[in-house]
């Protein structure tokens, strides 16, 4: 078949570890026999971000603000142990928290659903989609360790002078103290992305917080969400969806009762857990879809899990891994749709469709890699390796093409 055509480039972001070879396998089999590819590449791995002092993760971020579609292979975030694996010099901050802070993203975090693989919760028909706000809370908190008593105090001095001072805790001894923080305009994208997403994808939008307890601070998440929704609201009615506020713990509750379908938008920490939980009760996090959308309309597609070190090590050893790179392809697809879809080019839509038309038959055909295949029912599973899975997704991706 004649390769199908792009107008505008993606940018490529390439990343470490285990899923950097299987972005090389997708890429090579999945990819290049079917697209002319026009993509901007960023090498993400660590050793460039560390030759660079970080600066390639700076550009790719601006690429994408560019161009206004990425994807990303996962990365890792160096700790005490990389920094000495990999002889860095210094302790580099997350890419995808660089990334998402200067996109001023929301991630939107979704299960791939087959019907071999049931979900551990039974009314559980439909995905949920985690929507996490990925700016502020406890990831950008500042902790001190007390060693006497004393009192706590929170402290705030304005730009004109102005000071505002509250006790936290009269502390009668040891102990230890957190300092965390949001900003009105975050939140409001926060609020801005989950509303546009909901639109584009036709799904009712809940929101939970604590503000009960925390009356200023999820309270204004409250308030913010509530007045960027008047915006939107004559247009969800027309579409036929929802907004929802609930506490979040009522919000669990409801969560684990419902058949799924929507979104569920969280503060930062309540959409890191609850989007495990959800990808670990629908089968595995290989299987969930990640989106990181801006409220200026960039998307960066990239798979919700990290770099799968343990079968990394084993693959420089020379053993044979079956790793799932469903979450990668399901990027790779994310971002070709949304390309096509921009560019008024339906032969590129509908080319990340049938990638992941063909990954979804693939599994369906019973040929899994090892994770999926003690959860699934229904199918004679095979287990196979991630080689020989990709190559079972290009046969019937290139039968579906007609190729």
């Amino acid at each position: 078949m004649k390769p199908i055509q792009m107008t505008t480039p993606l940018v490529e972001m390439d990343g470490d570890e285990m899923t950097r070879i299987l972005w090389k396998m997708i890429k090579e089999e999945l990819i290049l026999p079917f697209v002319d590819l026009k993509s901007e590449y960023y090498d993400l791995g660590l050793p460039e971000r560390d030759r660079t002092d970080d600066q390639v993760t700076v550009d790719a971020a601006n690429a994408c603000r560019k161009y206004g579609v990425g994807v990303k292979c996962a990365t890792i975030t160096p700790n005490v142990q990389r920094m000495s694996e990999y002889h860095l010099k210094k302790m580099w901050k997350s890419p995808n928290g660089t990334i998402r802070s200067m996109l001023d993203g929301t991630v939107f975090r979704a299960p791939i659903i087959i019907d071999s693989i049931k979900p551990v919760v039974k009314t559980w028909k439909k995905p949920i989609t985690i929507a996490r706000h990925a700016y502020g809370d406890v990831y950008k908190a500042v902790d001190i360790r007390t060693d006497e008593p004393g009192t706590a105090e929170l402290v705030f001095t304005g730009k004109s002078g102005k000071v505002i001072r509250e006790t936290i805790q009269e502390m009668d001894g040891p102990g230890v103290l957190q300092g965390m923080h949001n900003l009105d305009g975050s939140i409001r994208s926060f609020a801005h992305a989950c509303f546009q997403y909901a639109i584009d994808t036709k799904q009712d939008v809940w929101f939970s917080t604590k503000d009960t307890i925390a009356k200023k601070y999820d309270g204004l998440f409250k308030e913010i969400f509530a007045e960027v929704f008047t915006e939107y609201q004559a247009r969800f009615e027309e579409l036929g969806i929802t907004y929802f506020y609930t506490l979040i713990d009522d919000a669990v509750a409801r969560v684990i009762r419902s058949e799924g379908g929507y979104i569920w938008a969280c503060k930062n920490y309540d959409g890191d857990v609850m989007s495990d939980m959800v990808s670990t009760a629908f089968g595995s996090l290989a299987m969930m879809t990640s989106v990181l959308v801006s409220p200026d309309g960039i998307y960066e597609y990239e798979a919700a899990h990290g770099t799968v070190t343990r079968h990394y090590y084993k693959y420089l050893e020379g053993e044979e891994t079956s790793t799932n790179p469903m979450a990668t392809i399901f990027a790779w697809s994310g971002a070709m749709k949304k390309r096509g879809e921009l560019d008024g080019l339906p032969e590129l839509v509908k080319f990340g469709e049938e990638l992941e038309n063909a990954s979804l038959e693939t599994l369906q055909d019973g040929i899994m890699t090892k994770d999926l295949v003690g959860l699934a029912e229904g199918v004679k599973a095979q287990s196979v390796n991630s080689a020989q899975f990709i190559a079972a997704i290009r046969e019937r991706l290139a039968r579906r093409l007609g190729a």
